[in-house]
């Protein structure tokens, strides 16, 4: 059998199984399953397989088939132009949380602090304190996660990206932690679990394989919010910038949450790409940062 049959079939395949990116998906899952680059596909096309590369191929059809992520079947993700490791245990990079990254990116460059410190709360694969430390070299980290196999992850994206010596983890639930032995930080991000846990939007195949305790949280999903707010908020230096993900029905809740703690000068919601509310963002008082 030829490359290109076991390309086109496994397109075929995934269109009717209604996989919305029935094309992307079959040439990510083949080219890693393949060892070879995605343009590959395209300049071997009338290459014959082996059997065992058939079989390969075979196996990681059936794995999406069952609506398990890409990213987890092949192993990584792209996020701000880095690729991730990721795998069952930990929440997969989503495009629409690059927004905080570019936010706090454009903070700190304004700003110009000789040594600004970043806190990373429910940290995960690492994808948001990690690509913000990637870009601003005089920086430091610190991140919080209480999964450990999620911190095995951010162990390994830390090593990866080379940024172990900035770079801190502290395996500890965001509740729990000492917030008096930490330092004032110049900006505070976070991805928490903001979903209902009665939510029916939920796709069922991010229900089925990412790890709920990073999706789903009490009170509506607002329960971090409530609990990680107050905590962290007044631990944020002057100026300073914190942006926190939100779900997109949630921007008044949240807002009346962090308006309630008085510590802020501006408070913002910027929307994704699609137009929906997606991160908070709130300046730190005294200072006039935009």
């Amino acid at each position: 059998m030829k490359l290109k049959d076991v390309f086109e079939k496994t397109v075929q395949f995934f269109k009717e199984k209604k996989i919305e990116t029935a094309r992307l998906d079959a040439e990510i899952l083949l080219a890693n399953a393949l060892k070879i680059e995605r343009l590959q596909i395209y300049l071997k096309y009338e290459q014959p397989l082996s059997v065992q590369e058939v079989d390969v191929c075979r196996e990681v059809v059936r794995r999406r088939n069952l609506g398990e992520p890409v990213a987890y079947i092949v192993g990584e993700k792209g996020f701000f132009g880095e690729i991730f490791d990721v795998g069952p245990g930990v929440l997969i990079p989503r495009p629409e949380s690059e927004i905080i990254v570019e936010e706090a990116i454009k903070f700190l460059t304004q700003v110009k602090i000789e040594n600004p410190v970043i806190l990373d709360l429910g940290a995960g694969t690492g994808c948001l304190g990690l690509s913000i430390l990637k870009q601003i070299p005089n920086a430091k980290l610190i991140a919080v996660e209480k999964s450990e196999k999620a911190a095995e992850f951010w162990l390994k994206n830390a090593k990866k990206l080379q940024l172990e010596e900035r770079a801190q983890l502290i395996l500890q639930d965001v509740e729990k932690l000492e917030i008096n032995q930490l330092p004032k930080f110049q900006v505070i991000v976070a991805n928490p679990p903001y979903i209902d846990h009665d939510d029916p939007e939920v796709e069922g195949a991010v229900k089925s394989f990412e790890p709920h305790e990073a999706l789903f949280a009490p009170a509506q999903g607002l329960y971090c919010y409530q609990q990680w707010l107050p905590l962290v908020a007044p631990k944020l230096a002057q100026p300073g910038l914190l942006l926190f993900e939100i779900g997109y029905r949630q921007a008044a809740a949240v807002s009346k949450i962090v308006q309630d703690l008085s510590v802020f000068s501006k408070i913002e919601i910027i929307k994704d790409l699609s137009g929906l509310d997606r991160t908070l963002k709130c300046v730190s008082k005294n200072k006039d940062t935009n």
